[in-house]
């Protein structure tokens, strides 16, 4: 490996937008890997930069850590990525985004008269949850209403 192409964490955090701190979690969870100069400090190769705006994509499409660990499995080993890699691998995210547009849309048309998080506390709510219905359909905590991709679990940043 040529020591040339190898970025010092610092220089990923600025390049790729992402804290050292994040690196290091990520490295942890292996969708990345760094290597160790003399010193013990981290090194990466540069190719770690398409891995790191791959995973900030997945994120913003709505993947899980896990589903982020499966894509970034199907990539292959000891070369770069090339654009049909990436492409293979992203294909179903069409579905995903189309799914959460639709999902976005419904909240958006709803957000004046109710987001359907059972408070009874606007008129529609009456109508749209009498006596907090929702609270006993299916047990699903916060807003019952809205689609399922909305509901996921707050992941903290």
């Amino acid at each position: 490996m040529d020591t040339h192409d190898l970025l010092p964490v610092g220089v990923v955090a600025k390049r790729s937008g992402f804290a050292a701190s994040a690196l290091r979690y990520y490295e942890a969870q292996g969708l990345i890997r760094a290597h160790r100069n003399g010193g013990g400090q981290r090194q990466f190769e540069r190719s770690v930069l398409r891995r790191l705006a791959f995973i900030r994509a997945a994120a913003n499409v709505g993947l899980t850590l896990e589903e982020i660990r499966v894509e970034l499995g199907r990539l292959p080993a000891g070369r770069t990525p090339t654009k049909a890699d990436w492409q293979r691998i992203t294909t179903h995210w069409r579905e995903r985004l189309d799914e959460q547009i639709a999902a976005l849309e419904k909240l958006r048309d709803g957000l004046d008269s109710c987001i359907g998080c059972g408070c009874l506390s606007l008129k529609r709510c009456a109508i749209s949850n009498p006596q907090d219905a929702a609270a006993d359909e299916d047990g699903t905590p916060g807003a019952a209403y809205l689609p399922a991709l909305l509901r996921r679990p707050h992941r903290p940043a």
